[in-house]
């Protein structure tokens, strides 16, 4: 479980972007392995807008100064347009309303 900087709710690891420092721009470790101190984030253009609002990642990234992180805010953008407002990434799970995907035997 971790935290997310824009809204403060707690979520699983595989529901947030680790983004992290790197010569003062914020960049997105899609495979969780750059170094240094990481903060998460919902891939949400309303936590990512409220992180910058509150300027989270300076302060959670203990970086100097303020952040660039137009890299996270076209990453956020490049990932919700391709899913259907209100959808989640993982939530097609339905082929119509109200009728579950089924398999086939």
């Amino acid at each position: 479980m971790r935290t997310c900087v824009g809204c403060k709710r707690r979520a699983l690891i595989g529901e947030l972007l680790r983004v992290v420092a790197v010569a003062g721009r914020v960049v997105v470790d899609e495979r969780r392995r750059l170094p240094g101190r990481g903060a998460w984030l919902h891939p949400d253009p309303d936590c990512l807008a409220k992180a910058e609002r509150r300027r989270a990642f300076p302060r959670a990234l203990r970086a100097p100064g303020a952040a660039d992180a137009r890299e996270v805010r076209e990453h956020v953008e490049r990932t919700t347009t391709h899913h259907e407002p209100g959808m989640s990434p993982g939530s097609r799970g339905s082929k119509e309303a109200g009728r579950p995907v089924m398999s086939q035997p």
